[in-house]
C-alpha cells in the first residue's frame, strides 16, 4: 500500500467551499491507534481480495446510491482532492484498492448550493448496513458498515481514519454538522467506518446487477 507523507500542520486542514471541506491523509509515519473494528458477521480480519484493482462503482442499497467512483489524489498544498460535482464520489488511489488489507477511503459530497449530494444521507447508515464495491477485475468487494462517527474538522482523526489497522477496511467521508455561513463550509465531517465480509468472484458479478 502506497502511503503519502504530508506535514503535521496539514492533519487539521480542509478544503474550503459549501460541502467540500474534506480532510486530509495520514501521514505514513504515524502509528496506528484504533483495533481493527469486527465486522458484524464476526469474519476474520484476514479476510481480503487477493488482488489489488480500482474501484469502479460504488452502492449503498439502503441509500438507494449506485455511482461510479472516480479516483482522487492530492493537491498542490497537501489537502486531498474532492470530487468535481456533488453527485460524484472517488476513492483516495494513495491508499489501498477496497478489499485490501488497510483503509480504503472514497469521498464525496453532502450537498451544494444546487441541493443535496450524494452522500447527503449518509449520516444515516446504521451498523449492519451493506457497502458493495465493483471493482475494474470485475469482482464486487462486500462491505458491512461497523459504525458513523461525526468529528469536528479540529479533532478529525486522520490515522483512524486512513490508517491501516490489519483488517480490510472501507470508510466513507462527508461533510456534516452545523453549517458555517461566513465560511461556506461545513464545521465537520462525516465517517462511515466498514469491514470486509466476503467478495463476488468476477464471474459471478457480471451476473449480479448493482443496487439502483
Amino acid at each position: 500500500m502506497v502511503m503519502v507523507v504530508v506535514g503535521a500542520a496539514l492533519l487539521a486542514l480542509g478544503l474550503q467551499g459549501h460541502g467540500s471541506s474534506l480532510p486530509p491523509p495520514v501521514p505514513s509515519h504515524a502509528t496506528p491507534t484504533r483495533a481493527p473494528a469486527p465486522s458484524s458477521t464476526g469474519v476474520a480480519s484476514t479476510l481480503a481480495v487477493s488482488s489489488p484493482s480500482a474501484p469502479t462503482s460504488l452502492a449503498i442499497p439502503a441509500l438507494g446510491v449506485s455511482v461510479p467512483v472516480g479516483s482522487l489524489g492530492l493537491n498542490s498544498d497537501g489537502t486531498v482532492e474532492v470530487p468535481s460535482t456533488p453527485q460524484q464520489v472517488g476513492w483516495f488511489h494513495l491508499g489501498p484498492t477496497p478489499g485490501q488489507v488497510g483503509s480504503a477511503v472514497i469521498l464525496g459530497h453532502v450537498d451544494s448550493y444546487k441541493g443535496p449530494g450524494v452522500f447527503f444521507l449518509l449520516r444515516t447508515l446504521v451498523p449492519g448496513d451493506h457497502l458493495d464495491v465493483t471493482l475494474a477485475s470485475g469482482v464486487v468487494a462486500q462491505f458491512s458498515v461497523t459504525s458513523v462517527a461525526t468529528y469536528v474538522k479540529g479533532a478529525f482523526p486522520a490515522q483512524q481514519v486512513y490508517g491501516s489497522h490489519g483488517a480490510s477496511d472501507l470508510q466513507l467521508v462527508t461533510c456534516g454538522g452545523a453549517f458555517d455561513h461566513q465560511t461556506g463550509s461545513y464545521l465537520s465531517n462525516v465517517v462511515v467506518y466498514s469491514s470486509l465480509i466476503g467478495t463476488t468472484p468476477a464471474s459471478a458479478a457480471s451476473q449480479v446487477p448493482l443496487h439502483a
